[in-house]
């Protein structure tokens, strides 16, 4: 966790999450709120929300809302993160969500698939090879907080990509 100059909050509660919509975005309707692994619960609530969202849009359109939803993080997690007194506080977990919808879009939606998709992103996650590990020291703000996950998304959706081309039908297809 990086500090951003105020006394920071140890953790955030129900009040913290309801006073500012940004807030609730940033943590993830709650799902920041968990006290252990945080951003493991974070992933895990992105699945379903994932799996909703192919109700009405496609895998690609999945994607291409992203990039608002991106957008969207970067602010609610500046505000956070400035509300908490720590840049990227672990109860911010906009970032994991909007990630994980990404490398979903490019697995097949099967359980196997999702399976995969959580595994592999939180590996890249949490191990921060570089230069996520980088990024995520140096750049300051919302968008430091987006940015890792996004480049954490990006590597996993290489290693599945590969994976599904030299094993067709690993994730179940």
């Amino acid at each position: 966790m990086k500090h951003s100059g105020h006394a920071p909050v140890r953790h955030p509660d129900w009040r913290f999450l309801l006073r500012h919509p940004a807030h609730f975005i940033a943590l993830g309707f709650g799902g920041g709120l968990a006290r252990k692994a945080p951003g493991t619960w974070g992933t895990l609530l992105g699945l379903p929300c994932y799996a909703l969202l192919l109700h009405w849009l496609t895998p690609v359109q999945i994607a291409l809302l992203c990039v608002p939803a991106f957008a969207l993080g970067v602010w609610a997690a500046g505000i956070a993160g400035r509300a908490l007194g720590v840049h990227d506080h672990g109860s911010i977990v906009i970032d994991e969500i909007v990630a994980i919808w990404l490398v979903l879009a490019a697995v097949p939606a099967t359980w196997a698939g999702f399976a995969a998709a959580f595994v592999v992103f939180r590996f890249f996650d949490i191990v921060k090879p570089w230069p996520i590990r980088v990024l995520d020291a140096r750049v300051p703000g919302g968008i430091g907080v987006m940015i890792d996950d996004l480049l954490a998304a990006v590597y996993s959706i290489a290693v599945l990509r590969l994976a599904l081309h030299v094993w067709p039908g690993l994730l179940g297809v």
